[in-house]
């Protein structure tokens, strides 16, 4: 399981992937009821692409986000090691993890 994301290397967020491959982060929305909180938590390790994965991976991407066309930014990959979601919908605070296996 994996994230895509696109950024140059000099810009701040890039620096520190660079300088630390170890990375957390969140993907929500911004709902306007706590009923509806839906998002995902994460962990994991970011790389910057290789030539040959990026070529198939920037395919995907671009087909998802037409916009990032226009953009020559490298594609970073997060390999993801623990995932927890969170969904109001499923039940209110109800959460669903996930482990890599080591």
């Amino acid at each position: 399981m994996a994230f895509w994301i696109m950024t140059e290397p000099d810009t701040r967020h890039g620096a520190l992937m660079v300088q630390n491959p170890q990375v957390a982060g969140t993907v929500n929305g911004q709902p306007r009821s706590v009923l509806l909180i839906k998002g995902v938590q994460y962990r994991g390790r970011v790389k910057r692409m290789e030539e040959a994965t990026e070529k198939v991976a920037r395919a995907a991407y671009q087909k998802r986000f037409p916009v990032s066309r226009k953009v020559s930014a490298p594609l970073w990959e997060i390999m993801l090691d623990e995932v927890k979601m969170t969904d109001n919908a499923l039940g209110f605070g109800k959460k669903i993890a996930w482990l890599r296996e080591r």
